[in-house]
C-alpha cells in the first residue's frame, strides 16, 4: 500500500494487508477482481495489471450506485509485495480527530475538500460494530435517537464484527445523504461526525447537503487524484497473471 499499486489483493504470503485491523472483514469482493481479471487474461494476457482492474472496478461501482463517472488512467503496474506495516501506519483510523484526519491526506497529496469528498463513499457500505460502539454508547456528539437505533444492531460487549449500513436512508446509493446526516449528529463513526463538529470543514459539509451535484463532482475529481498516488509504472512491478499472488 505505498500506492495504487493493487497490494492488497495479494493473499498469498501469512503476512498481508488484508489482515491489518482497518481491512478485515472490511475491505471485501476481492473475488470480483480476480473474477475480472481472469476474463482480461483470456482477452489481452499480460497486459492489464490488477491495479488498473481495481480502478477500473471503483469507478464502475460508483456508477452502479447512482454516483459519478470518470476518465480512469491506466497503465499502473502490481506490487510484487504487500505493506501490511504501511496499511497499518498510513489508513485512516475510525477514531482520529479532524486534525488528525486532515494530516494524513495531506500527508498523500489530498486537500480537506478531497478528504470530505472522499469521506461521502460513506453514503454506501458497512462498519463493523467495534468501530461504532463507542461513539454509540458513550458518544456526547451524537443524536440521541440515532444512537438508540444503533444500539440495537451493535451489543455492547459482543458482536464486534456484527455489519451495520453506514448510512441508513439511502444505504445503496451514493449521494449527499451522508452530509445531511452530519449536520444532525447522525455520523456513524467517530471519523465521520468530525467532519462537521465546529473545525475547518464544517461549510464543505453544509455545501454538499445543499449541493449534492458539486459533492459528485468532487467525488470524482477526488477518486482521479487518489488514483494517482504513487503508482507503479514503466518497467516497475510487474503485471500479475493472478491477482492475488505473485507471478
Amino acid at each position: 500500500m505505498l500506492g495504487c499499486d493493487g497490494s492488497i489483493l495479494l493473499n498469498d504470503t501469512a503476512n498481508n494487508e488484508r489482515d491489518v485491523i482497518f481491512n478485515k472483514n472490511s475491505a471485501r469482493g476481492y473475488e470480483l477482481i480476480d473474477n475480472a481479471k481472469t476474463e482480461v487474461e483470456k482477452i489481452c494476457p499480460g497486459v492489464v495489471s490488477c491495479a488498473d482492474i481495481l480502478a477500473v472496478a471503483a469507478r464502475d461501482a460508483s456508477v452502479a450506485v447512482s454516483g459519478p463517472s470518470w476518465t480512469v488512467k491506466l497503465g499502473r503496474r502490481d506490487s510484487t509485495t504487500p505493506y501490511p506495516d504501511v496499511a497499518l501506519s498510513d489508513l485512516p483510523r475510525f477514531t482520529e480527530s479532524l486534525p488528525e484526519l486532515i494530516a494524513r491526506f495531506e500527508h498523500k497529496g489530498l486537500s480537506e475538500r478531497d478528504m470530505v469528498a472522499l469521506s461521502g463513499s460513506h453514503s454506501i457500505g458497512q462498519a463493523q460494530c467495534f468501530t461504532f460502539r463507542d461513539r454509540i454508547y458513550n458518544g456526547g456528539d451524537i443524536d440521541a435517537g440515532f444512537a438508540s437505533t444503533r444500539r440495537r444492531g451493535c451489543p455492547v460487549s459482543s458482536g464486534d464484527s456484527k455489519l451495520a449500513p453506514l448510512e441508513l436512508v439511502t444505504p445503496n446509493q451514493l449521494d449527499n445523504n451522508y452530509f445531511k446526516n452530519l449536520l444532525q449528529k447522525k455520523g456513524l463513526l467517530q471519523s465521520d461526525q468530525v467532519l462537521f463538529s465546529g473545525g475547518s470543514t464544517d461549510s464543505i459539509v453544509s455545501e454538499y447537503s445543499r449541493n449534492p451535484s458539486k459533492f459528485l463532482s468532487d467525488f470524482a475529481s477526488a477518486m482521479v487524484k487518489m488514483g494517482d498516488i504513487e503508482p507503479l509504472t514503466g518497467s516497475a512491478g510487474q503485471i500479475r497473471r493472478i491477482c492475488h499472488a505473485v507471478n
